[in-house]
């Protein structure tokens, strides 16, 4: 323990980090700048080769901050799982998905840990960041990791902290978004705090990994539910005949007890679609129904059909069937202002169509190219002429989207994001939720 508390407070502690996207390159980036050796571990050779010559993949780590370290030696990757039995710790930062059941998918973390545990050595630090269900650390971590007799808190250190990656916010960054973090045991959290002080403004301790773990559930729940609500406000609103975005806007205007959320075409993005089916998953496994997740999960994940819909009443308004029409889609990244597409609503949106017939591109500035189930589509320009369209469905409102010229070109538009409301021109030919 005092050894290992020694290398990781005086930085002569080699640190690796499996699993370098999202979550895993901003980390790596902190560590090598704090003076840590650091190495990302990828089965992804292209993220290897990149971070090797000191390029960033990720728009969100300026390759400013990668390049000098690798210069310097203390930031490499390799995707060779051999460097585990050099590390004084490790990180964990592989992806949790859901299977097509919508089921936890811990194919990742399980393969990541059995490599961490055929190279184990005493006095190794491991750090789950995966978003996953309470219970993972423990149930999992701890006793493949305390096998052949070695003692958690004196041969291994093991602990949880959610990651907190936002993509696209130039506020909250990895350093300065304050870092939950819990131990197996109290020793386990004096080591992992150790490290992290090196790279945060903030660490929150709570008092065990489960802690931990229900907190990230919570976050992106919260979020869920409140963003499932919004949507079927919208609906609600189509069928009395006012604009959701104003009622939201106006009641956004109380200084007290409301907190503004806004409807769209569906949840996109690795967190907030899938962590809560996470934690609903865990409590059916204790015979308990979590009605307000999978009410929200149903409501958000039938907006893309939803949208699909008021296309074809929009095209049914103007005299146009939804089979034969071309339809722009614009935006397919999740969110606005990032080249993420994971989970995007997009995705089905564009699928939904096509079975109705509908001959549909996209354009997306952040994306350009797409690829889905075998299909590779390409972004069109963005000085495309958007009345060669019978539609156009604004499913991201990036910033850098010209308002002014699709509002006077286009012959249609659904704007599934408020973006247009601020813009003057033919309101008749623009379609809300």
């Amino acid at each position: 323990m005092t050894d290992l508390v020694s290398k990781l407070k005086d930085k002569t502690a080699h640190v690796v980090v499996i699993g370098i996207g999202y979550v895993g390159l901003p980390l790596v980036a902190e560590l090598a700048r704090a003076g840590f050796r650091t190495t990302g571990l990828d089965k992804d050779p292209e993220k290897v080769r990149l971070l090797n010559a000191g390029e960033s993949y990720i728009a969100d780590v300026p390759t400013a901050d990668l390049a000098p370290h690798v210069a310097a030696g203390r930031l490499k990757s390799t995707t060779d799982c051999h460097v585990l039995g050099e590390a004084d710790a490790v990180i964990v930062c592989v992806p949790t998905p859901l299977n097509k059941t919508k089921d936890p998918d811990m194919r990742f973390i399980a393969t990541a840990i059995d490599e961490v545990a055929r190279y184990q050595h005493d006095g190794l630090l491991v750090i789950l960041e995966s978003t996953t269900y309470p219970g993972t650390t423990s149930e999992l971590l701890v006793p493949k990791l305390t096998q052949n007799g070695r003692v958690l808190g004196r041969d291994v250190f093991i602990a949880f902290s959610p990651e907190r990656v936002d993509p696209g916010n130039r506020t909250f960054k990895t350093r300065n978004t304050p870092k939950v973090l819990g131990g197996a045991s109290p020793e386990c959290l004096k080591a992992a705090t150790a490290l992290y002080s090196h790279i945060l403004d903030k660490i929150v301790p709570v008092s065990s990994t489960e802690t931990a773990e229900m907190v990230k559930l919570l976050e992106n729940t919260f979020r869920a539910v409140n963003i499932g609500l919004v949507n079927e406000i919208a609906m609600m609103s189509r069928k009395l005949g006012v604009d959701p975005f104003e009622v939201i806007r106006a009641a956004a205007t109380k200084p007290f007890g409301f907190m503004p959320f806004y409807p769209g075409p569906g949840l996109g993005g690795h967190c907030i679609p899938i962590d809560p089916l996470y934690l609903s998953w865990k409590l059916r496994t204790l015979q308990y129904q979590a009605r307000f997740i999978e009410l929200a999960d149903s409501i958000n994940s039938g907006m893309p059909a939803y949208v699909v819909e008021r296309t074809s009443e929009a095209l049914n308004d103007h005299s146009k069937p939804v089979r034969g029409s071309k339809i722009l889609i614009y935006g397919v990244a999740y969110k606005r202002d990032v080249n993420d597409f994971r989970e995007s609503p997009a995705l089905a949106i564009i699928c939904l169509l096509e079975k109705r017939g509908a001959h549909v591109s996209y354009m997306d500035p952040y994306v350009a190219h797409l690829s889905e189930d075998g299909v590779t589509r390409t972004s069109l320009g963005s000085a495309t002429d958007f009345g060669i369209f019978d539609a156009v469905v604004i499913v991201t409102d990036h910033t850098v989207l010209d308002r002014r010229r699709l509002s006077s070109q286009a012959k249609l538009i659904v704007d599934t994001r408020d973006a247009l409301s601020n813009i003057e021109g033919d309101r008749t030919k623009i379609y809300g939720l």
